[in-house]
């Protein structure tokens, strides 16, 4: 058990690695991509060459970081089957289906396009390198959609069947795979956040450029686009993130109750908006959840129900399986303890069924098959010994959701910000301080769209696939020292690669800054 827990987080670490290092190339990607398509459709319509020498200074920028994206995403990618083979045997065509698409139909129009964007300038028509950008652009936004697709049904399986003879699911309806409301949401907030990301991203540089005062114009009129993309990027992000909340409500309880640090619930329940968690707080004990806190009155309600009276439950009521009426009554749901139970029932009817078909007995097959179905929702549980092996890690979770949610607010405030300088008050432009200010956001914004993804991620743990597989399952049978290895190998590779992105991108902002790039 010892070596297998110890391959599980190992396995867990080098998985973790690899998408937060990923994750720091596609919402860059995204943003400028659609960027870029904007500055070159200025100069599409204006015929002014500053829009194409602009067009080129950032299109330069996203194709050194589609390049580290793509490098890492195939790394991503690998890993399913070298780390995680039962869950890729388990998931059946259901999570292959999505990124199938990606490979040959989205990645394949933006790799295609691409080549026209950055080789075609003189090759092709204006109006045709024009719509090569904006393809490429959408090719981006096509990937994004169906990797997130099969993110998304790993948090909420929709639209399969579990084939006890193939032993594993199989997607039953395409369309609800691809069109629920986790993954539409889902995709929306984080293509949105793209965009606040590579706005940010272009004002921060082009702060940098104002700093050595020789591109004013290209700065100013950099940061006009990017301010109006980071504007709607964000306002549209918090939008989408509300319906966020309201599906984490629906079908993901738990990580709510983790991100609010909230073991107990009530009808109009507090949000909690700053504070400091009690480290000693356990599942089921009676110490206090908070150290510290200001909470903002029914908002947990607001936010996940629309209903400031709603009863939200905590991690505790979850697992005994309570909720509360409107009129405060106590009612029972299915206690952890049960969807354990159930689970098991699940796991022991299945080896019942492969036992008869074994034997040919068609009867037993059949009654089995009916008993695997009644209780697969829970299938996953019949794999934990315990309810609190069910609740993900809540400090992380917890302080990663306010990170997220203050960075956003901070971020908000900086476009107008941005938007109010470049029109009303450029002669702001010229302090020094709020330069580098414009600089340090650049961080920020990168903190923040990390912090998203750990929420999202670590809140759904211990589960690969919500209720239905947790980790201890997913893994592949490999030894803990194999894992350990490429996790170091893979810390090294990534540590360049980023070092090598970083220099890259700083040695072409520099060079930029040291001429006129109108010029």
């Amino acid at each position: 058990m010892n070596d297998l827990m110890s391959v599980v987080d190992w396995s867990r670490a080098q998985f973790a690695l690899t998408a937060m290092v990923h994750w720091l190339f596609v919402p860059l990607t995204i943003g400028l991509s659609l960027i870029v398509a904007v500055m070159e459709t200025k100069w599409y319509r204006t015929r002014d060459e500053k829009w194409l020498k602009i067009t080129k200074l950032w299109m330069k920028m996203f194709g050194i970081n589609f390049a580290c994206g793509v490098a890492t995403g195939i790394i991503l990618e690998f890993e399913f089957g070298t780390n995680w083979s039962n869950y890729s045997w388990f998931v059946g065509d259901i999570f292959g289906a999505p990124l199938a698409i990606e490979g040959i139909f989205a990645f394949f129009l933006e790799s295609t396009f691409i080549a026209v964007m950055f080789f075609g300038w003189k090759k092709v028509s204006r109006g045709f390198h024009l719509a090569a950008t904006w393809l490429t652009a959408l090719g981006v936004v096509l990937s994004a959609l169906w990797i997130l697709v099969a993110n998304a049904w790993m948090q909420y399986p929709a639209g399969m069947e579990f084939d006890p003879a193939q032993m594993r699911n199989v997607m039953a309806d395409f369309g609800e795979v691809a069109m629920s409301p986790v993954a539409v949401n889902k995709f929306f907030h984080t293509v949105l956040s793209g965009w606040v990301l590579g706005a940010v991203y272009v004002i921060g540089v082009s702060c940098y450029l104002l700093m050595k005062k020789r591109n004013r114009e290209v700065a100013v009129s950099s940061i006009k686009v990017a301010g109006w993309v980071g504007m709607a990027g964000i306002l549209l992000t918090m939008w989408t993130g509300d319906g966020s909340a309201v599906e984490v409500s629906r079908v993901q309880p738990m990580k709510l109750a983790a991100m609010e640090g909230l073991y107990r619930g009530e009808c109009g329940q507090g949000l909690v908006g700053v504070g400091i968690l009690n480290p000693d707080k356990k599942p089921g004990d009676d110490r206090d959840a908070m150290l510290w806190g200001f909470e903002i009155p029914k908002g947990l309600s607001i936010l996940a129900k629309h209903n400031p009276d709603a009863f939200v439950p905590g991690i505790d009521d979850l697992i005994d399986g309570i909720e509360l009426t409107a009129d405060g009554d106590t009612i029972h749901t299915v206690s952890y303890a049960e969807r354990i139970e159930a689970g098991k029932r699940a796991q022991t009817a299945l080896a019942d069924y492969e036992a008869a078909r074994k034997a040919g007995d068609d009867a037993a097959m059949a009654l089995a098959a009916e008993r695997i179905k009644a209780d697969y929702q829970y299938f996953g549980y019949g794999y934990l010994e315990s309810p609190y092996e069910a609740v993900p890690p809540v400090g992380l979770t917890f302080y990663a959701f306010r990170i997220m949610v203050m960075a956003g607010g901070y971020l908000l405030l900086f476009m107008a910000l941005a938007l109010f300088m470049v029109y009303r008050k450029q002669a702001w432009l010229d302090k020094k301080l709020v330069l580098l200010g414009g600089l340090a956001t650049i961080a920020i914004v990168w903190i923040c769209s990390e912090a998203g993804w750990v929420v999202a991620e670590v809140g759904r743990q211990p589960w690969v696939i919500q209720d239905l597989m947790p980790s201890r399952a997913a893994i592949s049978s490999i030894e803990s020292g194999s894992v350990q290895f490429t996790f170091w190998l893979f810390v090294v590779v990534f540590t360049l690669l980023l070092a090598a992105e970083v220099s890259i991108m700083v040695h072409e902002i520099k060079k930029e800054s040291k001429r006129n790039i109108l010029d």
